[in-house]
């Protein structure tokens, strides 16, 4: 009872703030400055509109959590209404599906074990060994022994693919260069006049869809070296390499990654490997190769979760995986690149 009125009243602080962040917002977000680790007002919109779906205040947001079939199996989900998401709405009947799939319960290291196993005490909120178990959103709430998703219901209970009960931490890099022509000059687009930005992106394998690469940050890791190891191991295949070309890969990423860079968003993800007890969580981070010059030496190959991996030009005609779009957008705003055709397009649209 206690862990569930404490809930409750962080539900309404967290409510609180969502509206005061957005109430002082800025009406546009055009030309903001590419400082390091630079917070704009628009990551605060991105951030409470992706927690919104914890006090149901936002009907286009908590989306592909709540997708069915779950990924990689035929399990459906029970369907939750957008007016039921947020977990302060009662809801008496609600029946989630349970679901882990077996290769979690198999026990892999990346995997804790079942809540009831006698010997597995996790220690919710908080630094449990090397395991981070705190949440980039601040505290969530404990019900029967289980965290419970801080953006609401998904529909079905349990890990599905995910390893950790509670919040499941990934690094995703943003690495980004201008667009140039043959003669090395930066291209402009013909209707918003800005400079087109690309990104690498890779195609998933489990979904099929585009994505920007990353992973899982492993127990009593910096994110930094998950950001660098995983974009080695998936856009250039670095796994696959021999020692020689390992070593030359390192040298040119350890100069991309030493440079300045931006901190794009870091908390939820709405992401559809998400549970009611299990959920993604990120930090995107983008590294701009200004000149180009380092990563015109290094040669894209998909390698680990990736099928493909490619240049891919930034706009909103872009169609990507969980909330990469969003993360997308706001490098091109802060970089004050090309994004859309429509003049009127600003922050509002996430």
């Amino acid at each position: 009872m206690a862990g569930r009125l404490l809930g409750r009243a962080l539900a309404a602080v967290s409510l609180s703030v969502a509206l005061a962040s957005v109430t002082v917002k800025s009406p546009g977000c055009r030309g903001i400055p590419a400082f390091r680790n630079s917070f704009s007002s628009c990551w605060f919109h991105l951030n409470t509109n992706v927690m919104s779906g914890s006090n149901g205040s936002k009907e286009n947001s908590h989306n592909k959590a709540r997708t069915s079939p779950y990924p990689g199996s035929k399990v459906e989900r029970s369907q939750v209404p957008n007016e039921k998401v947020g977990w302060l709405v009662e809801w008496q009947d609600y029946n989630p599906v349970e679901y882990t799939a077996v290769s979690v319960l198999a026990g892999p290291r990346w995997a804790d074990p079942q809540i009831s196993e006698s010997n597995f005490s996790p220690k919710f909120n908080e630094k449990d060994g090397h395991v981070e178990r705190k949440s980039k959103n601040g505290l969530y709430e404990i019900e029967n022994g289980r965290p419970r998703n801080p953006a609401g219901r998904t529909g079905l209970v349990g890990r599905g693919l995910l390893g950790r009960w509670g919040p499941n931490h990934a690094a995703d890099p943003i690495i980004t260069r201008w667009k140039k022509d043959s003669s090395g000059n930066k291209i402009m687009h013909p209707v918003s006049g800005k400079h087109i930005l690309q990104f690498v992106a890779i195609k998933r394998k489990d979904c099929g869809e585009w994505a920007i690469p990353g992973g899982m940050v492993d127990p009593g890791e910096k994110i930094s070296a998950t950001l660098k190891r995983e974009f080695g191991e998936e856009a250039l295949n670095s796994l696959q390499k021999t020692s020689a070309e390992k070593r030359e890969i390192e040298e040119k990423l350890h100069k991309l990654f030493s440079q300045d860079h931006l901190l794009i968003y870091k908390g939820y993800v709405d992401d559809p490997r998400n549970t009611d007890n299990a959920w993604m969580e990120t930090e995107a981070v983008n590294y701009h190769d200004e000149t180009g010059e380092i990563m015109d030496n290094l040669t894209l190959e998909a390698g680990d979760d990736a099928g493909k991996v490619k240049w891919v030009d930034i706009s909103d005609k872009l169609k990507l995986y969980a909330s990469h779009f969003q993360f997308i957008k706001l490098v091109a705003e802060k970089r004050d690149a090309h994004w859309s055709e429509d003049s009127e397009a600003d922050c509002h649209g996430l």
